[in-house]
């Protein structure tokens, strides 16, 4: 902890007689514990931070923390701006860590996790509290410890609120997997390896990382397929890949002539990582196993004991329902994204234009929704564009988007009639024979005249208008036949209307998910996206459209978004 810069040696000043009610409550809580004021001095001490560190209380009260107990491995006094704990202190946030060594008051060196938080006595700051936890018994010279003390409650528990919190917080498998190893090392362990079991029941070593320094490395060469499971190995690894139970390793366990492909593998991992003792658990769903957690500590002298594995087992199975969800969740966007790319058409090929479309879910969606693009073949020959959007970014609109879609196409096809005509047909039937419950549109038909230019003539059902691009960069929105939306029952008229396409043009239509924002009025969005288009008017017609996509859709946009763009030919 930080004293006042003229403290000098350790920082010492005349005590003040310590808070009978703050040393009353240190007294309850069942580990070694002490207070420090604003700078740093201590005021408050329990029996078990005087028991642990060979200190008498009237030794730490007004000391400095830091300079009286901060030492770093060689027991040399630790410089101020190497101590994570003074960081946290003056930024007055909780924070923990494992690795450090304090010094005891024979001089001895002790290694120690510690948890410091602001702490609160009857409604009012008293200081902030440190929590300190031996990761050996004082007096054992760096040897093994025989039996090690569990965590201390309150750090367990402050352990495991953090693992639910980060990993509850992603659905995606390989986050979930980065983030409890950031967990675990190097609080825990020096090592960790995570093998998952596949959807097909086949293992996969999917990581194994390493503390170095502050550094968290993976040793891509140690992952990969392992064999199969046995079914009757009692070694440690195949009882967890099981889910029978969790159990403690080491080199020697996988010394014996192997069993199975498993502990070939597992042999070959210690020996490549020097973890010369282990924790093994099981990770499981409420539904199955999924796979299997390898603590590891190959420097840390304290082996792993019995003690150590409820709050491993606990880690493992907090993991196992993240990690179920998050693979429940990118199977429904797997099964989802086969759905749209089903639901959405081939453009047609029709000499003389360019057509391209694009698809983009939303962000926080099941891949599907209710934005959709066509382009299809009448049967007078002239070709059909359509972009529109149904209520709601969900499998329900994907449903809706499927039957307005097909019910446009069998209108447009058996009626040789304008385009307000057929989308008056549709909004006619909509809301008796669909489930879609409103949508907006723009219906077009595009064909070559006879003088070789080429015609569009469209009408607008509630949707954000056409944007027609010259090839010099010229861009204007196409804001005639317009009328109300689909499903109001309203039964107002619609019309059309109609404009000729100038050679080598770009005619875009989309959906609203390109414009709108949080934050953003639809004006701003109508403006931006004219903008870039009419920038990107030289652009080949695939590079327009990706770089539109790219430069318009705004980073907080939670909607699907169609595009359908289509180039007319140039001069010749």
């Amino acid at each position: 902890m930080a004293g006042a810069e003229d403290t000098g040696g350790l920082g010492r000043r005349p005590p003040t007689a310590p808070d009978a009610g703050l040393t009353g409550a240190l007294e309850a809580i069942g580990t070694a514990a002490y207070v420090v004021d604003a700078e740093g001095h201590v005021i408050a001490v329990n029996t078990h931070a005087q028991q642990l560190l060979g200190r008498p209380a009237e030794a730490f009260l007004g000391h400095d923390a830091h300079d009286l107990l901060h030492r770093d491995a060689h027991g040399h006094p630790l410089p101020r701006s190497r101590c994570s704990m003074r960081q946290a202190f003056h930024a007055g946030r909780t924070a923990q860590a494992a690795g450090d060594h304090f010094e005891c008051g024979d001089g001895s060196l002790l290694p120690v996790s510690w948890l410091i938080t602001p702490y609160y006595v009857d409604g009012r700051e008293a200081g902030t509290l440190v929590l300190v936890h031996a990761r050996r018994p004082p007096g054992t010279d760096g040897r093994p410890e025989a039996a090690a003390e569990p965590m201390p409650e309150l750090e367990r528990l402050a352990l495991l609120a953090e693992t639910t919190t980060r990993l509850t917080s992603t659905l995606d498998v390989e986050e979930t997997l980065r983030r409890l190893v950031a967990l675990v090392v190097p609080r825990l362990a020096d090592w960790a390896v995570v093998d998952l079991i596949t959807e097909r029941d086949e293992v996969w070593r999917t990581a194994v990382v390493h503390a170095e320094g502050d550094a968290l490395v993976r040793h891509e060469d140690l992952q990969g397929p392992m064999p199969p499971v046995p079914e009757e190995s009692p070694m440690p690894l195949s009882r967890a890949l099981r889910g029978v139970a969790s159990a403690l390793a080491g080199p020697q366990t996988y010394q014996r002539a192997p069993d199975s492909g498993i502990a070939v593998e597992q042999r070959r991992l210690f020996e490549a990582t020097g973890i010369r003792s282990a924790a093994i658990a099981p990770i499981r769903s409420t539904r199955a196993v999924l796979g299997a957690l390898t603590l590891g500590r190959a420097e840390d002298p304290v082996d792993f004991t019995t003690v150590d594995l409820p709050l491993i087992e606990d880690i493992a199975r907090r993991a196992g329902l993240a990690l179920d969800n998050a693979r429940l969740y990118q199977r429904q966007r797997k099964v989802a994204e086969t759905m749209q790319n089903h639901l959405l058409p081939q453009m047609p090929r029709v000499p003389g234009l360019q057509m391209t479309a694009r698809y983009l879910p939303a962000p926080d969606a099941s891949q599907v929704g209710g934005d959709w693009y066509d382009a299809f073949t009448l049967s007078d020959g002239a070709t059909a564009l359509a972009v529109g959007d149904v209520v709601g970014h969900d499998l329900e609109a994907a449903a809706g988007m499927a039957q307005l879609r097909n019910m446009l196409r069998a209108y447009a096809w058996a009626h040789q009639e304008p385009p307000s005509r057929i989308v008056a047909r549709l909004d006619a039937a909509v809301m008796h024979i669909t489930d879609v419950t409103m949508a907006t549109m723009i219906f077009a038909r595009i064909e070559e005249r006879d003088d070789g230019h080429w015609e569009l003539t469209w009408t607008n059902a509630g949707h954000p208008p056409p944007l027609l691009i010259s090839h010099d960069g010229l861009a204007r929105y196409l804001t005639d036949g317009h009328g109300i939306l689909l499903g109001t029952g309203v039964g107002a008229a619609r019309t059309d209307a109609s404009a000729v396409l100038p050679p080598g043009s770009t005619l875009l239509l989309y959906t609203d998910g390109l414009i709108e924002a949080a934050g953003r009025s639809l004006d701003e969005g109508l403006r931006n996206l004219r903008r870039h288009a009419a920038a990107l008017a030289h652009r080949p017609l695939a590079s327009f459209t990706d770089q539109v996509l790219r430069r318009v859709r705004h980073i907080r946009n939670d909607d699907d978004v169609a595009l359908l763009a289509v180039r007319a030919p140039g001069r010749t």
